[in-house]
């Protein structure tokens, strides 16, 4: 089964980002902090861009990333969510609404429902589709990632088996 046809298999499909769809082009950081310090992981824009998305026979998009370096200071909040947007445009060639763009900015040792393995983001997407558990893909690359998506009660599907690399 190709990436196209596991996709259509839901109606909304989440993306975690780094590592995922994107990776830092900067050695040592987790994320990016700058619009020119990341690439699309291999296979990503090849496997995406075809895809309707938020049509009637596609599926509707959402991204949910853990965004901990904003509480750093590494970056603002601003512009995190704009890299999100960034990334959405670099895969899909679409850029949903922003509810649908979910990211955690708290710090490690703040306790939150929205940082992953919690399910606070996922949630919050399906609400703003109106989507329901059953309808509803998380594709990841880590353990918290298939954790957040069992938690929410969704399907889970690993970066790598989608788009065919390996990190």
């Amino acid at each position: 089964m190709g990436e196209s046809d596991i996709l259509r298999r839901y109606r909304l499909v989440i993306f975690d980002a780094d590592d995922t769809l994107r990776r830092t082009t900067v050695p040592g950081k987790p994320c990016p902090h700058a619009p020119d310090e990341w690439e699309l992981m291999p296979g990503v824009r090849d496997a995406l861009r075809h895809q309707v998305w938020n049509e009637a026979n596609g599926p509707f998009l959402g991204i949910a990333s853990n965004q901990d370096q904003v509480a750093y200071g590494h970056l603002s909040l601003a512009v995190a969510r704009d890299l999100l947007r960034d990334l959405a445009r670099a895969a899909t060639d679409h850029v949903p609404a922003d509810p649908a763009l979910q990211l955690c900015p708290h710090a490690l040792d703040i306790p939150c429902l929205c940082r992953k393995p919690e399910p606070g983001m996922l949630l919050a997407i399906m609400r703003y589709y109106g989507m329901g558990a059953d309808q509803t893909l998380y594709v990841g690359n880590h353990a918290v990632d298939r954790e957040a998506a069992a938690r929410a009660g969704t399907a889970f599907c690993w970066s790598q088996d989608l788009f065919g690399y390996r990190l």
